[in-house]
């Protein structure tokens, strides 16, 4: 099977998760949300916008996706955490995906386990306000339904 060139465009989202073409920012929602809808990530863990007709690498600094917010469950649901993505979708937390690289920065799991989310500053501080220290393990975790998640440090 012959190898297909995949070309890389001119569209970058930064680590706060802004896209850019050609260094200008993208402000029509409609547009960055279509991107998103058709947002793949290769086995190497590059980003890629795949069409019917057409696909095409992008540089992204960090991850697609930056959790914005985190609330707690919709109708008062007490132990189910919900986080806003920079697409502007809501969805549970799946706090077993918490993990925390070298810097303090974290991230989890969103799009059903298929892409890495980064956790913005605001965000940071809201799950914290849901989180407990266990001094015996030393590590943070987060009590779901009486089940502890522990906050896995990344590589």
């Amino acid at each position: 099977m012959a190898k297909i060139d995949v070309p890389t465009s001119d569209i970058r989202i930064d680590k706060d998760g802004v896209w850019y073409y050609r260094g200008a920012e993208m402000h029509r929602r409609e547009i960055v949300n279509f991107f998103y809808d058709h947002l793949k990530m290769d086995p190497q863990g590059r980003y890629l916008i795949e069409l019917p007709e057409d696909r095409c690498y992008i540089q992204v600094e960090d991850t697609a996706y930056v959790v914005h917010r985190v609330m707690d469950g919709q109708g008062g649901e007490k132990g189910r955490l919900r986080i806003l993505l920079s697409d502007g979708s809501v969805e549970p937390l799946d706090p077993k995906t918490l993990e925390m690289n070298e810097k303090n920065v974290l991230y989890c799991r969103v799009r059903n386990g298929a892409f890495p989310a980064r956790f913005s500053r605001p965000a940071y501080y809201q799950l914290a306000d849901h989180l407990s220290y266990d001094d015996k393990e030393g590590r943070f975790y987060l009590d779901d339904s009486g089940e502890r998640h522990y906050i896995k440090r990344k590589n």
